[in-house]
């Protein structure tokens, strides 16, 4: 039986890479923002990268990086439910190439709890997937530019220049710095459209012992 197993492992097989990939397209073929490699490798990448600032086990960030990597996998198969789908699928990869059920478990819990709809943040692997989950505004997300075309969404994600997630030194507040161009979205529609987003971070950022703080433009918002 395989023992911790990586990301890397994950990310290398044939049959990820196309849940993934047919993920994206649907939700390009209903016009969601995009849901791809780069939104899992982004979201792996901050939640290992919570769970490392805050000085927790090593493994713990593993699983939270695959975790968040496969955490929209399920959009392969239909949109309302891909967290449910998710589950299934992110089980079924991860117990045949042999992960023991403590793991299993903290991975199903942070797979099956990121929308804010209907999550919960079920431990520090949980929280860690959320909070980067949520973080991840981007103008490359937005696939169609123009904008006649833009929904709401669409034009906050094109209106973000940058974002940064942070962990302070004492390792107390998780912070979400954003850069917004103001003449694109206005920062108040950010906050009316994301708010249960933010405040589902915050939920996720107290199981981890810490606060989450919002940051645009300079301003603390949340």
């Amino acid at each position: 039986m395989a023992e911790n197993i990586t990301l890397d492992e994950v990310k290398n097989r044939e049959d990820v890479k196309e849940y993934i990939a047919r993920a994206d397209s649907n939700m390009d073929a209903i016009g969601y923002t995009e849901h791809g490699f780069r939104h899992a490798d982004i979201v792996a990448d901050r939640a290992r990268h919570i769970i490392d600032a805050l000085g927790r086990d090593p493994r713990e960030a593993e699983l939270a990086a695959i975790a968040g990597y496969l955490h929209d996998m399920g959009n392969v198969a239909n949109r309302e439910e891909h967290g449910q789908i998710a589950v299934m699928l992110a089980h079924s990869i991860l117990k045949e190439m042999g992960m023991p059920p403590n793991e299993l478990a903290d991975v199903m819990a942070a797979v099956g709890n990121h929308e804010e709809q209907y999550g919960d943040p079920f431990g520090p692997v949980a929280s860690a997937v959320i909070i980067a989950d949520k973080s991840d505004v981007a103008r490359s997300r937005v696939r169609d530019i123009h904008p006649s075309r833009y929904d709401e969404h669409d034009r906050v994600n094109y209106a973000t220049i940058s974002s940064a997630l942070t962990v302070n030194h004492e390792r107390t507040i998780v912070s979400l710095h954003l850069d917004i161009d103001t003449e694109i979205a206005p920062i108040m529609e950010y906050f009316e459209l994301f708010l249960d987003r933010m405040v589902m971070a915050r939920r996720a950022a107290k199981i981890l012992g810490c606060e989450f703080e919002l940051v645009i433009n300079g301003t603390k918002l949340l």
